[in-house]
């Protein structure tokens, strides 16, 4: 249940629609769902305005059948993050409902209940280069089915400074931007000296043998002279996307949403 979702419900007992005790049914459906493997927490996206997602990498097979069952039964979007192509092959074949993203690792249920209308702008991914583009993939299809409309420029790393100069506009169009680089890290500095938005620079494992997995790239943005930029973890396009997904939410407004009431269940 989301902000939207409660401030319909408690529309419906206002104007009579429902009674207060079929609300109260609703609302104490228990927040904790207690599992074999998990402790799935359904509320989350009421607080935070982010729905719960799953860590996928290390999992069983098992585990995430257990835990996405579950999950979709609620009328939130599923995420599952770090799913290589082999369990997801195995996880699909028994669970309905779930789409894969090879590229970003990403399986997805529940596509129907993306919510509308929750941003403020166009969050905009960009990438130094083609071997980062799973992080940047996490980061795009995450915030999409969060809501977020989001648009993409990838290939754009400073071996070619002219290929991220050449976007100046559309990157001062954008009301978030992730950049992700790995090598030396430098493309986010670049870009936050572009635009009045918050960059999040979000470090890729790709390098050779100094790059050291990300961490040349992750302590080149930790160290950046540029203005108005934050990090997060290496490979973290999850992380990143959840961070711009914060930046980007609309507050929500119940005055606008005065006549919204969709059909009942």
């Amino acid at each position: 249940m989301n902000e939207q979702e409660l401030f319909t419900l408690l529309q419906r007992v206002k104007n009579g629609r429902i009674n207060p005790e079929q609300a109260l049914k609703k609302i104490r459906l228990p927040p904790v769902e207690v599992l074999d493997s998990a402790r799935l927490d359904h509320h989350r996206v009421l607080r935070t305005g982010l729905p719960e997602a799953i860590f996928g990498e290390n999992k069983t097979v098992d585990q995430l059948i257990e835990i996405l069952r579950a999950m979709l039964k609620r009328p939130t979007v599923v995420l599952a993050t770090r799913i290589e192509p082999d369990k997801a092959h195995q996880v699909c074949a028994q669970v309905a409902g779930l789409h894969y993203h090879k590229t970003a690792r990403l399986l997805v249920g529940n596509k129907g209940a993306i919510p509308e209308n929750i941003g403020r702008g166009t969050v905009m991914v960009v990438t130094a280069g083609t071997s980062d583009l799973p992080v940047a993939e996490e980061a795009r299809l995450c915030l999409t089915y969060f809501g977020h409309p989001v648009d993409t420029l990838y290939d754009a790393g400073v071996a070619g400074i002219h290929r991220i100069l050449a976007h100046g506009e559309q990157l001062q169009q954008a009301s978030a931007l992730i950049v992700v680089a790995g090598m030396e890290g430098a493309l986010p500095s670049v870009v936050a000296g572009m635009t009045p938005a918050p960059v999040i620079a979000c470090p890729s494992s790709i390098g050779y043998g100094t790059g050291a997995g990300g961490f040349s790239a992750l302590l080149g943005m930790l160290n950046s002279c540029a203005a108005g930029m934050a990090v997060v973890n290496i490979d973290n396009g999850f992380g990143a996307a959840c961070m711009a997904a914060a930046i980007n939410r609309k507050q929500f407004d119940p005055a606008s949403e005065e006549h919204f009431l969709p059909p009942e269940e």
